[in-house]
């Protein structure tokens, strides 16, 4: 195991990291489902490095609005890995997000969103973290007409072998094209998540495409601009229902 540790590392950023940011990029805003409210996603992501590949596949997220400004989370991810190859279950994710402040025309609305890393994943095949480890970030958001712009960052607790706590953050900005489309571009950075890891920044575009008012299309791919060179990408299928589910455009309705 400890040979394959940068790997695994590079796997927990760009694939882990991934599917627990506000999908389909690695930052997240602050904005939870609204209360009796439900969202569902079927997605890959995937990440190339250094000859190796790490994919989620297939992998699903489910989301509940829980009381207001209260959401919880889940995800339950497939992981493939080579070389050398391996596939099975991965690490399951479990996380509550909360907004404890909400966006005026003077400032911007903000939020925690704790998560747990719950080791399901066989890590000696590299398919896992081997022990249970945590984020805890701070986002905050805020829009003026057809621009949406969001971000943060926060700690990230891992005590598995070799592995350490470390820091991160992103930056997001988005502009709604047409009623169906909306296109990002964001920056994250990672902090060293092993004793010979270095800093990673990632740089990525990507969006949604609204199939009809409940059923989304997700896209996003980039490649990293500082730190070992990784290509990551994510594509999925949102659905979203619930009793409280306002007449909303595909931002309004993607947390």
């Amino acid at each position: 195991m400890m040979h394959r540790l940068p790997e695994l590392a590079s796997a927990l950023l760009f694939s882990c990291v991934i599917a627990t940011a506000g999908p389909p990029f690695l930052t997240d805003d602050p904005e939870p489902v609204p209360w009796h409210h439900y969202e569902a996603y079927a997605f890959s992501t995937w990440n190339r490095s250094s000859g190796s590949t790490f994919l989620m596949i297939p992998a699903f997220e489910f989301n509940a609005g829980v009381a207001p400004d209260v959401q919880l989370h889940i995800i339950l991810p497939g992981a493939y890995t080579t070389p050398p190859r391996a596939f099975g279950i991965g690490d399951i994710e479990l996380g509550v997000k909360y907004r404890f402040l909400h966006e005026t025309a003077s400032r911007p609305q903000i939020g925690v969103f704790p998560m747990l890393e719950v080791p399901s994943g066989d890590s000696r095949r590299g398919l896992g973290n081997g022990t249970t480890w945590a984020r805890l970030p701070v986002w905050l958001q805020k829009s003026n007409g057809s621009w949406t712009t969001y971000g943060g960052g926060g700690y990230q607790i891992n005590h598995a072998p070799g592995m350490q706590d470390s820091v991160f953050a992103g930056w997001l900005v988005q502009r709604e094209i047409t009623k169906h489309l909306i296109l990002g571009a964001e920056l994250y950075y990672q902090g060293p998540q092993t004793a010979g890891d270095r800093r990673s920044a990632l740089a990525d575009m990507g969006g949604y495409y609204n199939l009809r008012e409940n059923l989304s299309l997700l896209f996003m791919v980039g490649h990293t601009v500082a730190g070992e060179r990784q290509m990551a990408g994510y594509f999925g299928l949102y659905y979203t229902w619930g009793s409280n589910r306002p007449a909303a455009g595909i931002r309004s309705s993607l947390h």
